[in-house]
């Protein structure tokens, strides 16, 4: 709207001053063919008028005082001509413009003669004014050609140029205040279409697939926003039925790999536990001398089966359910040397950055959290001939940072983003559930964990928990 608004302006306010400047010169060159023709009028009858004979010879004696009357008149300049171009009387004093006050040139005499209808037209444009000139035959009573008649007047467009201004002027005022009423109307405008754009797409952006989404109900808009709307709130109908479904299928899948993982760890103690039942069953003698220490071994082989079968019970146990907050006011530089105490080997080795550190967190788990990252660090440099394990415990800003380095084998690049999926594990051994445990621990209390880690040269993971 601004734009055409002002595009109209400029090509008025252009159109305007190509229409008047036409329309000066228009006027100008018509008000000149009138003169030319009321002189003409003027010097025939002169001609009728006067007693000396009609002829290129007497021009000078008719006109003697005469020409000067008749350019008073019409005010413009008169020059006669004999017909070779020679000058015969002229209104212009020799001491004014001596360049007009000469004879004619043979190529302007020759112009003339083959000049439609016998006459030239010219007009020069000299700052303010313009100088119109025309040369036709003058005739005798008989209709008989016996000069060249010159006619000269200027015209004073200052006047004309003035009105233009003046108007030009206006015409801009009024489409300056019609440029400020388009940007007014331009933004009430466009903050009246955008409010509900801004609306539609405020929505969109916090359309979630797991959360509630709202309709959008719109007040006055349009019929092609009215579409919009329409169609977005479609689509949150299908995506909350499509996410119904999508979580029905997740919950259902995830128990289906849960049950398959039970299944499979349940039944690698099964296995020896039913070969040592049939073991005892063929070698079951009541007789034996020594059946009291078999029954033993027996018993001892059972509970440790048994054993393991609740240890993998607890584990899934522990994972399945969040871990409960119980934020406590704890030394934190203590509780890891606690933590660090259970283990016997030697080259773990404890680098506190301060002598105290106080945080709310729960002890207990932040107990488990150090002992599973000391543990699988341990396992790690299990090969190593000179094993290194660094606990180091420092803060940053608000923040309190623990971090495990170990020189162990590393975690190969293709399985790293596995590491804190469930199952996943590297050892022969275990479920894969320690890391991915203790990641939900610490994502409870809105913290952090990630690791680096190189083959072959060690593996260091950096755990950062809130103060508070």
């Amino acid at each position: 709207m601004i734009l055409i608004v002002l595009l109209a302006s400029v090509l008025i306010i252009t159109v305007t001053i190509y229409q008047y400047d036409e329309q000066t010169k228009d006027y100008n060159v018509k008000r000149f063919e009138r003169k030319e023709q009321n002189v003409k009028n003027r010097i025939s009858i002169d001609f009728h008028n006067t007693s000396f004979p009609v002829n290129t010879q007497n021009l000078g004696n008719i006109f003697q005082e005469r020409i000067f009357q008749i350019s008073d008149i019409h005010k413009l300049e008169i020059s006669m001509f004999d017909l070779s171009g020679k000058l015969i009387k002229t209104s212009i004093p020799y001491s004014f413009k001596d360049s007009v006050s000469k004879d004619l040139n043979q190529t302007r005499v020759q112009e003339l003669l083959n000049a439609p209808e016998h006459r030239i037209f010219e007009v020069k444009e000299e700052e303010d004014a313009s100088y119109e000139t025309s040369f036709t035959y003058l005739k005798d009573p008989l209709d008989k050609t016996i000069a060249i008649l010159k006619l000269e007047f200027r015209q004073d467009n200052s006047e004309q140029e003035q009105e233009l201004r003046e108007f030009l002027s206006r015409l801009t005022l009024v489409y300056f205040f019609m440029f400020l009423l388009a940007i007014v109307l331009a933004y009430f405008l466009s903050s009246y279409i955008t409010r509900s754009i801004k609306t539609i797409t405020s929505k969109m952006h916090q359309t979630r697939l797991y959360h509630r989404n709202e309709k959008i109900i719109l007040e006055d808009s349009s019929s092609e926003l009215d579409i919009l709307v329409e169609a977005y709130n479609n689509m949150i109908d299908q995506l909350e039925e499509s996410a119904v479904k999508l979580a029905q299928s997740e919950r259902e899948q995830a128990w289906r790999e849960m049950a398959k993982q039970v299944a499979h760890e349940i039944k690698n103690p099964l296995t020896p536990m039913r070969l040592s039942v049939q073991s005892f069953e063929r070698r079951f003698d009541a007789n034996d001398p020594n059946i009291d220490e078999k029954v033993k071994e027996y018993s001892e082989t059972l509970i440790q089966q048994i054993d393991v079968m609740s240890s993998i019970a607890s584990a899934f146990s522990d994972f399945a359910k969040m871990p409960t907050q119980k934020k406590e006011k704890i030394e934190v530089i203590g509780v890891v040397k606690m933590a660090l105490d259970i283990f016997n080997e030697g080259y773990i080795t404890y680098h506190p950055e301060e002598k105290e550190l106080y945080g709310n967190l729960d002890k207990t788990q932040l107990i488990r959290i150090v002992t599973n990252l000391i543990t699988n660090a341990t396992q790690a440099v299990e090969e190593k001939p000179f094993p290194q394990v660094r606990v180091i415990v420092s803060t940053e800003d608000d923040k309190i940072v623990i971090e495990v380095s170990d020189n162990g084998k590393g975690i190969k690049e293709e399985v790293k983003e596995l590491v804190f999926e469930p199952k996943f594990t590297t050892k022969s051994s275990g479920m894969g559930l320690g890391l991915p445990m203790i990641k939900n621990i610490i994502e409870a209390y809105d913290g952090t964990i990630g690791f680096t880690s190189q083959e072959g040269v060690g593996t260091t993971f950096k755990v950062i928990l809130p103060k508070t």
